[in-house]
């Protein structure tokens, strides 16, 4: 972890001027108050200008998290990807900034269509008229990411060319450089900080958005959707062309829908809005309780509509898997809510916990049972999913229970595609249809099948440990007479004081180099040590030059950190 970190603040000295600009957006956001107390100007040379805490008039009717998300959006896609990323972890921030990073614009001026050529040429190794029958220059979509271009093969199909922006990967990587830097810096002088481990946070989104930036990710979720789907006539699924498609280049099918949100032109259409918020709940339902595999952005404007109430999604760069025991999990709590039962849902709660230990396990226990207790009573059709999830979300977090991190993407999804349904048809129930996918799942789980086959599991396992555990424990115990087994001791929440000592011993020892060289001056003026200058040597002039710069110069060190 520490050879990473000094490896990432070495990189980030080559991008000096990127640095300094986000330290300009951060202090003409109201964020100098930041720089100053994670200590930045000791690590980069920003000068003082940087410094001046201008634009205040400004931004002094906006609240703190407001001014992260302008900040954030000034910042660039990096920046506003990271925080469309962590409004999805209400478990680390506060509900306030959620709010604010959901609001997160991503639309930006695209870029010139000659670029776009370019691009395509060079990823795909042939010329756009060789490629395409005809190829449109203005885009019909542009985000932080890429741009999306219509075009017809030459083989006649109307398709979509999603163009990643030139240069974005190199944007990113000195971006992330940067971040980590400072959450490092976040870490070791903001106190409480290491227990939200900001660093482990830029790790995670260094993860996904490097899979959100390769194209043929994006085409492996489409395929993999597809095949879950491939005998639902409900669904529709764009075709992906594999051999127009690379890392940066992304080429599908072009769908000619209705965006769900449209209610009239559905219904003018010939189209049921009461049966698309109907297939829209089943398909996304089957997505998280059958398959395991779902998309994490359901919303309005990445659902078209087709013939015959067929729904298709769009945008796959965003999925969220989840385990198994994670989706039993989920069914247990769907159906403690269903029924009422407070045990199951607390029990489902703490299994799906990735935490070893709850403080205060009966108080959580009691104020879930007081959230049941308000639904109690109303009809499933009158209890709205995505409260009640907003709720026990927020309940879970002030415990400190933390769950898987698609976890969150779920929640959210589920939130969001309630709300979609309900803007479609305002008599949709999300409990009613989410209640059968979790008792089925439940039920599948106590299977003769599902038994035998875990049994079986559970043997084998029993079996390799029952042949490798001799073996195992003789290795351990000749390790312990041989002297080479370890025990690793890891200490947290002391590197203040450490950094406290460090900086104490520096000035002792500066003190006594400061003594040793007043005291050999002295001695070197008393014994007349030539070369001498007026009399009087000169080495020893010299030496209390030295020392009486040094001595001013610990002086004021000791007076500007207020330590006095």
């Amino acid at each position: 972890m520490m050879v990473h970190r000094i490896r990432t603040i070495g990189y980030t000295y080559k991008h000096i001027k990127r640095y300094r600009d986000i330290v300009m957006v951060l202090v003409r956001h109201g964020f100098g108050d930041l720089i100053t107390n994670i200590k930045l100007q000791r690590h980069v040379d920003l000068g003082k200008k940087l410094v001046k805490r201008k634009g205040h008039a400004k931004i002094a009717p906006l609240s703190r998290w407001e001014r992260v998300r302008l900040a954030l959006e000034e910042l660039g896609p990096t920046f506003v990807k990271a925080g469309q990323i962590m409004s999805n972890r209400p478990d680390l921030l506060p509900q306030e900034l959620i709010v604010e990073l959901e609001k997160l614009q991503d639309l930006v001026p695209p870029f010139p269509a000659a670029e776009a050529r370019r691009l395509i040429e060079e990823e795909l190794g042939a010329s756009i008229p060789s490629l395409f029958r005809e190829f449109t220059d203005i885009p019909i979509a542009s985000a932080s990411i890429a741009q999306v271009h219509r075009a017809v093969l030459l083989s006649g199909e109307d398709v979509v060319i999603k163009v990643q922006r030139p240069r974005l990967k190199q944007v990113i990587e000195v971006d992330v450089e940067i971040m980590l830097h400072l959450a490092t810096l976040m870490e070791e002088h903001l106190y409480g900080m290491d227990i939200i481990n900001p660093v482990g946070i830029i790790k995670e989104f260094e993860r996904s958005i490097k899979k959100e930036i390769d194209f043929t990710i994006e085409a492996m979720h489409i395929s993999r959707f597809s095949r879950n789907f491939q005998a639902n006539p409900t669904i529709y699924v764009p075709k992906v062309y594999r051999g127009l498609t690379t890392r940066k280049i992304l080429t599908m099918e072009f769908i000619d829908g209705i965006k769900v949100s449209k209610v009239n032109a559905l219904i003018e259409a010939g189209n049921d809005p009461e049966t698309i918020a109907s297939r829209g709940a089943d398909l996304v339902l089957k997505q998280v309780f059958e398959h395991g595999f779902f998309h994490a952005d359901p919303h309005a404007g990445n659902i078209l509509v087709l013939d015959n109430n067929t729904i298709c999604f769009l945008d796959f760069g965003m999925m969220g898997s989840l385990l198994p025991k994670h989706r039993e999990c989920l069914g247990s709590i769907v159906v403690g809510i269903v029924n009422r039962d407070v045990k199951k849902i607390i029990r489902a709660t703490l299994q799906l916990s990735r935490s070893r230990h709850i403080e205060d396990a009966d108080r959580l226990e009691y104020e879930l049972s007081d959230l049941v207790d308000e639904y109690y009573y109303l009809p499933l059709k009158d209890i709205n999913m995505g409260e009640l999830l907003t709720s026990w979300f927020e309940l879970v977090v002030a415990h400190k229970v933390k769950f898987p991190p698609d976890m969150y993407l779920l929640t959210k999804a589920l939130i969001t595609i309630e709300g979609v349904g309900r803007s479609v048809d305002p008599t949709f129930d999300m409990m009613s249809h989410a209640k059968p996918f979790a008792k089925k799942l439940l039920k599948d789980r106590l299977s003769a099948r599902r038994l035998a086959k875990d049994i079986y599991l559970s043997a084998s396992e029993f079996s390799l440990l029952a042949r490798d555990l001799p073996s195992e424990m003789r290795e351990i115990i000749e390790q312990i007479k041989l002297g080479e087994a370890k025990i690793a001791f890891e200490h947290r929440g002391l590197e203040p004081v450490l950094n406290k000592g460090d900086q104490v011993s520096n000035r002792i020892a500066f003190a006594i180099v400061l003594a040793a060289l007043i005291v050999g001056s002295a001695l070197i003026i008393m014994s007349k040590t030539p070369p001498m200058w007026r009399g009087i040597p000169l080495i020893g002039i010299i030496g209390f030059v030295g020392a009486g710069v040094m001595g001013f110069w610990l002086l004021i060190s000791i007076l500007r950190h207020g330590r006095m």
